[in-house]
């Protein structure tokens, strides 16, 4: 049976007309690495979700396997710093622990940013609530269910 987590991703996911893709993973998805062994794809294919505290909201950027975030890049395109979130914070803030924080479902509204990257993959893997569940999509579609922007947040 899956999680409460799962199932409210599920829900969301379902709500924004997106099949239910998720499927179990029981090796486990907590980092890319893993998940792209779980799943079968590159790791540039997972969505790596990625929350950082703007004061006190979430920030959710949403990148690609392969890349890390560019806190100044992220907070240039939010027009104010972005500091890293601990495990605590991100669950109290998403309702989600670390390694199943997935781009839907949040407990609060949270703040969106896409790897402009993504863009260029098909299909891409995002958590579903749990470090053992994920589910596919497309990167356009991820953008259209949570409002994000896609840009430029990678490092380099």
């Amino acid at each position: 049976m899956a999680s409460n987590s799962v199932e409210r991703v599920r829900e969301a996911l379902l709500a924004t007309g997106h099949g239910d893709t998720i499927q179990a993973f029981p090796e486990g998805t907590r980092s890319a690495a893993d998940a792209a062994r779980a799943v079968g794809c590159t790791v540039a294919q997972i969505v790596k979700s990625m929350v950082f505290r703007q004061g006190d909201m979430p920030v959710l950027v949403l990148t690609s396997g392969s890349n890390r975030v560019d806190r100044a890049k992220v907070s240039a395109l939010l027009g104010a710093p972005v500091e890293p979130a601990d495990g605590n914070w991100v669950r109290k803030a998403t309702g989600f622990a670390i390694g199943g924080v997935a781009p839907v479902g949040h407990s609060v509204p949270v703040r969106v940013l896409i790897d402009e990257d993504l863009t260029a993959l098909s299909p891409v893997w995002a958590a579903a609530g749990s470090p053992m569940h994920a589910f596919s999509t497309e990167t356009a579609t991820l953008q259209a269910i949570t409002g994000g922007r896609v840009a430029d947040v990678k490092e380099g």
